[in-house]
């Protein structure tokens, strides 16, 4: 509960509005956490890192695509486009497909990404039905967005319609009772350390029942 105070604190009640959107915090993550538009794929620099990956020189290369070692010294380094027919070699001789001379190297490596959110310390974003708190904020580019909520809203008629996004989401029940709305189900009655799982692009809203405002976990999936 003392999470829950601090929370309260962070974000006047005066500033909270029934107009607040509760889905604005996937917008903000999404658009934290997108990826930048990809880097053109050069042909030349590609062609060089398969022939170094393979530990070949530039003859041994030449000799296994059955190219002249000039012309595939034009290639890496972008004096000419290759036809075709020598992509096709090229691709033989390098034991791949043609379309894999286009296509980045995949990453293999752990990223090792780690963050540690201490109780309360979570980033503060309050709605007129919900009190989030954003969990591993460190973290950018994530696959999934955590996040403790205080349930503020006591009846459906709190919320402004359905809330629905892309993707996935998991809820499991911290303290109190909750019962969780869904568009295309009964509505069902959720006790600490219940949890349920739906698409979050049905629509969905979820109040509290208990004499005290519930606490849940939320993760949802940023696809």
């Amino acid at each position: 509960m003392q999470a829950g105070a601090r929370l309260r604190k962070s974000i006047p009640m005066s500033q909270i509005t029934p107009q607040t959107d509760p889905r604005a915090l996937i917008r903000i993550a999404r658009e934290t956490g997108e990826d930048g538009p990809a880097e053109p794929l050069n042909l030349g620099t590609r062609v060089r890192e398969l022939r170094k990956a393979r530990g070949w020189t530039l003859e041994q290369a030449a000799n296994q695509a059955g190219l002249a070692r000039s012309t595939l010294s034009k290639i890496e380094n972008g004096q000419m486009s290759p036809t075709y027919e020598a992509l096709k070699k090229l691709a033989t001789g390098l034991e791949i497909s043609v379309p894999q001379l286009f296509t980045p190297p995949h990453k293999e490596q752990v990223t090792g990404r780690r963050v540690v959110t201490p109780s309360g310390s979570g980033v503060a974003h309050a709605t007129a039905t919900y009190e989030h708190e954003l969990l591993a904020e460190g973290l950018t580019q994530k696959q999934m967005l955590p996040y403790r909520a205080r349930i503020r809203a006591r009846r459906m008629e709190d919320f402004d319609g359905w809330v629905r996004h892309d993707g996935e989401e998991f809820l499991y029940v911290l303290t109190g009772v909750v019962q969780l709305f869904t568009e295309f189900y009964e509505p069902v009655t959720l006790k600490r350390g219940d949890s349920a799982y739906y698409d979050a692009s049905m629509g969905h809203n979820v109040i509290s029942t208990s004499a005290e405002d519930a606490t849940v976990l939320w993760i949802t999936s940023l696809m």
